[in-house]
């Protein structure tokens, strides 16, 4: 496995679509929710509700990235899945562990955050205290199939993420399966088959079930379209697979507008080309794009608790004028990067790198 700085030398789509995404994530929660926003929305109501439609679009970036780099570690070309069922378990498992220990960290936080938020303010929009039934759902990432209130911002992905993993490997073993009897062309054509009909599916169907959203296959089309940009980075399959990506989303979108999937394909085809690489892994413009990319995944997860500690501080200890509400929002983002940072360093940087290798985001 490539060293990082080597990965975002090489891949300089991957590092700027995560830092880039997760900022744009970050400052759509902070925009329209809680006591905070409401001043921004009173004084720029165009922006906010510009953010509220456009800013949680930035998912289908991870989403796409995700099913990218998924594929490099189970399945790098359509012949070659690198899982078989027996390996399934294991390595399901190994990306739930891999996951847990960010998310442990944010409801710890998220939970303590909510109770000095209902201590010290008024807002609807805070969880409750939880109950045991709602703590062992998002122990194990079935909050939203449980139909349990969530107790922070962000987790609903990655329960997301652990199902398309889950998916993708099972995908990749029955790909792993169909190989073993076929050889050649017929070997890559009947391997690639179990991950392009869920593509279609997920592009066509399940992807326009708004009740579906808290199952993977709702956002198998997106990350599919990542695994197959994935598989056409080999210089001999990239305009065939240029081509399919297009044919692909042309479709779902003539059956469908959704700019979601438009996002995804502009993502997936961005990812396969990689254009204008050297001049986005020049080491000025790749390294704050780097470090934002590292701590994603802790900013992801840790910016809505500071978001309300943040929010009952500035509530309880402060005037009420636009200048300290501003000012709270822009200490929120701040502490949002370091905490982001601290936790990477602790919770990511220390974890052996072939455990970390399967963090996709």
């Amino acid at each position: 496995m490539a060293s990082a700085p080597a990965a975002a030398n090489a891949l300089p789509w991957v590092t700027w679509g995560k830092a880039l995404a997760s900022q744009v994530i970050v400052w759509h929660h902070l925009l329209l929710y809680g006591p905070l926003a409401t001043t921004l929305d009173a004084d720029w109501p165009t922006a906010t509700t510009f953010m509220y439609d456009y800013g949680r679009m930035a998912v289908q970036v991870f989403l796409v990235t995700g099913g990218f780099l998924a594929a490099r570690s189970l399945w790098p070309a359509p012949d070659a899945p690198r899982i078989a069922w027996r390996d399934w378990p294991a390595r399901v498992l190994a990306r739930y562990l891999r996951l847990i220990p960010m998310l442990l960290l944010a409801l710890g936080a998220g939970i303590a955050a909510a109770a000095l938020a209902r201590a010290w303010m008024m807002n609807a929009d805070t969880p409750a205290a939880p109950t045991p039934a709602q703590l062992l759902a998002h122990l194990l990432l079935l909050q939203d199939v449980a139909g349990q209130p969530t107790l922070s911002v962000g987790i609903w992905y990655v329960a997301i993420d652990l199902q398309l993993f889950a998916l993708l490997a099972a995908l990749a073993a029955l790909a792993h399966a169909l190989a073993r009897p076929t050889s050649g062309r017929l070997c890559a054509a009947a391997c690639a088959l179990p991950l392009l009909a869920g593509v279609v599916l997920s592009l066509l169907w399940f992807n326009r079930q708004p009740e579906a959203d808290v199952w993977g296959h709702y956002f198998l089309g997106a990350y599919g379209l990542g695994v197959l940009a994935a598989w056409g980075r080999n210089g001999a399959r990239r305009r065939g697979a240029a081509l399919l990506l297009a044919l692909l989303v042309a479709l779902a979108l003539l059956i469908d507008w959704r700019e979601r999937i438009a996002l995804a394909g502009i993502t997936a085809l961005l990812l396969l080309w990689q254009p204008w690489a050297a001049a986005l892994a020049h080491p000025r413009l790749l390294a704050p794009a780097a470090w934002l990319a590292a701590i994603s995944y802790g900013v992801f997860l840790l910016h809505y608790p500071l978001s309300l500690t943040v929010s009952a501080l500035v509530m309880r200890m402060t005037p009420a004028t636009h200048g300290w509400q501003v000012a709270g929002l822009a200490a929120t983002w701040l502490l949002s990067l370091l905490c982001g940072w601290l936790a990477w360093r602790g919770l990511e940087v220390r974890l052996v790198p072939a455990r970390r290798a399967v963090l996709n985001y």
